[in-house]
């Protein structure tokens, strides 16, 4: 098929992927909200003018022009002034005006028959259901993915069947003409070893996993051992003695480890010079959790750290430095990996479905991870507010005073502004950075 066909049916496989994460994600919020009684006037996916809407029973279902999110419009968000119960216009200064709009918007729907149906009536508890529906949905579907990809496609996993024997010893970042005088062979290719020989004992021991091997191999420089194969359907014996060679140390996270200076960590380990294939194999049920603990992790670390993070890919995609693959990236960069992926024709289909559907499971444990940021407009700023509401009413009934009421969390729209400017900005950056400087899997 044409690469360029195959790009782009990638590239649309990911778009779908997440049009219905974020359908679903929206969908968190209103089943909870219908649940409690609380009036839905609009559920819409994507921002901007409206494509296509349809209305059933009291509540809007629709798609907007700009598919970059989507939300769930509750009357009642916010708490009508105190000292009438009214909304009125203000002129005590910007916030306040700030607030007095959000309440008049909030309240604009409210109707006879409507009383108890407001958002911000609900107790503590069932705002906060409410606002963890949309991240839970984004978890379930990012858990849901990861089985599939574990138990339905399996992983690339090393196998003990020989992918390719390096012809010439050479030092890392160096490079050696094969057919020179100064190629000096490989134990591998010394002892004549070839590709698609699978290794069934080295040094008298059966060989059950790629890891096991390496294992023996880095243990054995400088020693001649006995190892088998099977080719073409017959065992072969040989020998080899593995050098030794400074190999980079690989973390726990698969990154190599670095020095205080920044630079690879290696060490002198034994040498083969053989690379294995590589197979999808199926993973147990008991796995998808701890993959799925270990993405999340990986994501949080990013969120944490998000500031230094933006502020690196500014810096690659201003100047010559390079962009860190392990970076935030914007959904044009998700797409374009995608594309990458599906365009990789020399990789089996069953492996590029398997990339493209981890590459979804790990987009919504983004989403669920980034909108628990305690800060409005993402939802764990909701969740912040209902939990000071309820920390507020708890201490005011235990130093006898009266109940303060719902928290008007209209008050901190100033601050939902400023952030909602920065997502703004960064979201333009990181794809301004992946148009420049893309991330690409080569």
């Amino acid at each position: 098929m044409n690469p360029v066909l195959l790009f782009i049916l990638g590239v649309v496989f990911v778009a779908i992927g997440i049009a219905v994460s974020i359908a679903l994600h929206e969908l968190g919020h209103l089943l909870p909200a219908k649940l409690f009684k609380v009036r839905v006037t609009k559920y819409m996916i994507g921002f901007g003018p409206t494509l296509w809407s349809k209305r059933k029973g009291e509540t809007e279902y629709g798609v907007k022009a700009i598919p970059l999110g989507g939300y769930v419009s509750m009357i009642g968000m916010y708490p009508p002034n105190k000292e009438d119960g009214a909304v009125r216009p203000s002129s005590t200064g910007m916030f306040q005006t700030l607030a007095t709009e959000a309440r008049s918007v909030a309240h604009q729907e409210v109707g006879p028959g409507d009383e108890g149906r407001l958002f911000y009536q609900l107790p503590v508890w069932k705002k906060i259901i409410i606002m963890l529906g949309g991240p839970a949905a984004n978890l379930l579907i990012g858990l849901v993915l990861t089985a599939v990809l574990l138990m339905g496609f399996g992983i690339a996993t090393a196998t003990t069947t020989v992918a390719d024997v390096s012809r010439c010893q050479v030092k890392a970042g160096e490079t050696v003409d094969p057919d020179s005088p100064d190629c000096k062979l490989t134990p591998a290719a010394a002892a004549g070893l070839r590709p698609l020989d699978t290794i069934t004992s080295f040094d008298d021991k059966p060989v059950t996993s790629w890891e096991q091997l390496t294992g023996w191999i880095r243990e054995s420089a400088g020693r001649e051992v006995s190892i088998t194969v099977e080719r073409d359907g017959a065992p072969v014996t040989t020998t080899v003695t593995p050098v030794l060679s400074a190999r980079p140390i690989i973390g726990e996270d698969g990154r190599p480890a670095l020095d205080a200076d920044g630079q690879p960590r290696y060490q002198e380990v034994g040498f083969l010079g053989i690379g294995a294939q590589t197979a999808l194999v199926q993973q147990p049920a008991s796995s998808v959790l701890p993959m799925a603990g270990d993405n999340i992790r990986q994501v949080a670390g990013v969120v944490l750290n998000l500031p230094a993070r933006v502020a690196g890919v500014a810096q690659a995609a201003f100047s010559e430095e390079a962009r860190d693959p392990n970076g935030p990236i914007s959904v044009v960069g998700v797409g374009r990996v995608a594309g990458e992926v599906a365009a990789m024709e020399q990789v089996p289909v069953q492996s590029r479905l398997a990339v493209l559907v981890g590459l979804l499971a790990g987009l919504n444990f983004a989403l669920a991870v980034f909108n628990l940021i305690p800060l409005l407009p993402l939802d764990g700023g909701h969740v912040a507010g209902a939990l000071y509401e309820g920390a507020r009413r708890r201490v005011a009934k235990l130093f006898g005073k009266p109940d303060p009421g719902a928290f008007d969390i209209a008050k901190l729209l100033p601050v939902t502004y400023v952030v909602a400017v920065l997502l703004m900005g960064m979201g333009a950056l990181l794809i301004y950075a992946d148009i420049v400087k893309p991330i690409s899997i080569f």
